[in-house]
């Protein structure tokens, strides 16, 4: 009998091989003892040794070896053969986001009217293509949250139908048991992760729901993926609702380029809504709110000069329009929502508090006019509600139970609290989590916007900016950036991070799977003659990783003739040997 060893923590996960083998034995029983082992590697430090099989005596190390020597032994017709290519080239290794998506439609659209990849009944393309969607960290992720939503309905109904088949149960039962096994009775189990335990109160399982509320003014940063992920993350573990609601209030910034890119940013990092709905959605009913609170006393329309306005509100001093009628009010606010020329000197502000110690409750502005069209509304609207004001509003009617936000907003959470009473909504619960702040980091998206504006980089994808694009051009994989983030926990303890541990993270991630390669900028290219070297070049092929021998190789030239940079060239000493 064969022998094929996985390891629990291999990079790719062995799935491939272990499947396989499996089904191998199906076809004629006992043929291979398939085993799970704790780590990464089964030899040593050789990350590439992510499965290791063994035929009287002879070792084959890493899952491509493994899973070409089972390969030989069974029958793959030319389409087979095709799938099998296709689960290892287009589903594992190093594939990037976009090219596995296109993969996922794919084979969705290949299993539209079929039950199997190849043939009529299960084959060893059944095989390959599970196992490859079930190393697959993205696959696993998007089926757990999306499921049909993202990879498709054929594509979920495949995979649970062959998750389903015997030699596909007896290999996840005995990588279940294995890591049970390594596990000491008692023992302590340890992370690098900070605590998720906010202390929310009234959880409910099944009936938690939480909001994530970008502003489409600019692209995702490293701070907004805390959010969203902590906010899916509540949402999930309560088998709850997450609400991706695009804050839509401010039209001079707001661009449908910017929603589009977050949209994407969300899909890469694996988050996807159960509802995706827009502040604008509600435009109408907010206003019917400001109009409640007009004739209930509770706002004021004031024209009071921005800069009187802001020192009043420090000192504690009443606007002289605090007290009008609501006849007068009403009024004034009609003037703003036709836009015209008086009605543009005019705010509404809420009648909170003229010197409440927190300064955040001083009678805040409420609804503003602003004659830019809207992206989705175009000039239907002249005012436009503010944050503080949309969003509670919007928050309760939409049933969200949970309002998760950084702390940047505790001072203001009072004045959210106070909006539900006093518009007779459904109130709910707020909890703070700290910001994730970097050294020598901006991520102000109004200071990011000016190095844009002012063109000192090239976009917000530009690979010194803090987005979540940025920092993916210049090397960052999205498991790195979620592993990441839900390290830091749900923590209300401000911290200024160093970037090191997560681009020491991102390098475990990508190291095992990165091909070698050398590269010289053209330009200032120094030839190099190497006395003593090859009179005519050739070529050699090389592994493009030396421990990883699943990425194939490369073809190096080996001449008398060697080119070096022109800063390396002026290090040289005379006659240096």
């Amino acid at each position: 009998m064969v022998s094929l060893t996985l390891a629990q923590k291999g990079t790719p996960l062995p799935y491939v091989a272990g499947a396989l083998a499996e089904y191998a034995n199906e076809t004629k029983p006992n043929s291979y003892s398939v085993q799970w082992q704790e780590g990464a590697s089964l030899k040593g430090k050789d990350k590439a040794a992510n499965s290791v099989l063994i035929d009287n005596g002879q070792e084959f190390v890493g899952s491509r070896a493994a899973e070409a020597f089972i390969l030989s032994a069974l029958p793959t017709p030319v389409e087979t053969a095709q799938w099998i290519g296709f689960a290892q080239e287009r589903l594992g290794g190093a594939v990037a986001f976009k090219e596995l998506e296109l993969a996922f439609s794919e084979l969705d659209q290949h299993l539209q009217m079929r039950s199997y990849a190849s043939g009529y009944a299960v084959s060893v393309a059944d095989a390959a293509l599970w196992g490859a969607l079930r190393a697959s960290a993205i696959f696993q992720r998007n089926l757990k949250i999306a499921g049909q939503q993202v990879l498709g309905p054929a594509l979920t109904r495949w995979y649970a139908h062959i998750s389903a088949q015997p030699f596909v149960e007896r290999l996840v039962a005995a990588a279940a048991n294995a890591q049970t096994a390594a596990k000491p009775s008692g023992a302590k189990v340890t992370t690098d992760q900070g605590s998720f335990d906010l202390g929310l109160e009234g959880v409910e399982d099944g009936k938690v729901v939480t909001r994530f509320p970008p502003e489409p003014s600019g692209y995702l940063h490293i701070g907004h993926a805390k959010a969203a992920l902590l906010n899916e993350y509540f949402a999930r573990s309560h088998n709850g609702k997450l609400i991706v609601r695009f804050d839509d209030t401010n039209p001079n910034k707001e661009k449908a380029e910017f929603e589009e890119s977050i949209t994407e940013d969300l899909r890469l990092l694996g988050i996807h809504g159960d509802v995706v709905t827009h502040t604008s959605d509600h435009f109408q009913t907010i206003y019917e709110y400001a109009l409640k609170m007009i004739n209930k006393g509770l706002a004021y329309a004031d024209d009071t000069p921005h800069e009187t306005m802001k020192e009043e509100r420090m000192n504690g001093i009443a606007s002289q329009r605090r007290d009008q009628s609501v006849e007068e009010n009403l009024q004034r606010f009609e003037l703003m929502r036709q836009g015209t020329e008086e009605g543009l000197t005019w705010c509404l502000r809420a009648k909170m508090s003229v010197d409440n110690p927190n300064k955040a409750m001083r009678d805040p502005v409420i609804f503003r006019c602003n004659l830019t069209p809207h992206h989705r509304t175009g000039t239907l609207w002249k005012i436009y509600p503010t944050y503080d004001f949309c969003c509670p509003i919007v928050d309760s009617i939409e049933g969200v139970t949970h309002a998760l936000r950084s702390m940047e907003y505790r001072d203001r959470n009072p004045q959210y609290e106070w909006f539900f009473p006093a518009l007779e909504l459904r109130p709910v619960a707020i909890k703070d989590f700290s910001r994730m702040n970097f050294v020598y980091t901006l991520l102000s998206k109004r200071k990011l916007q000016w190095f844009v504006d002012s063109g000192i980089v090239g976009g917000w994808d530009d690979p010194r900016f803090p987005t979540v694009r940025g920092i993916r051009r210049r090397g960052m994989t999205i498991d790195a950036l979620r592993q990441y983030v839900l390290m830091q926990g749900a923590s209300q303890k401000n911290m200024l991070l160093e970037w090191d541990k997560i681009w020491a993270l991102n390098k475990k991630i990508i190291d095992p799977v990165a091909p070698r390669h050398t590269a010289l900028l053209k330009k200032e290219l120094v030839p190099v003659t190497v006395v003593g070297g090859p009179d005519v070049p050739f070529t050699k092929d090389q592994p493009r990783h030396k421990k990883n021998p699943e990425l194939g190789t490369k073809q190096t030239v080996f001449s008398s003739l060697v080119f070096v940079d022109q800063a390396d060239a002026a290090s040289f000493a005379h006659n240096e040997e």
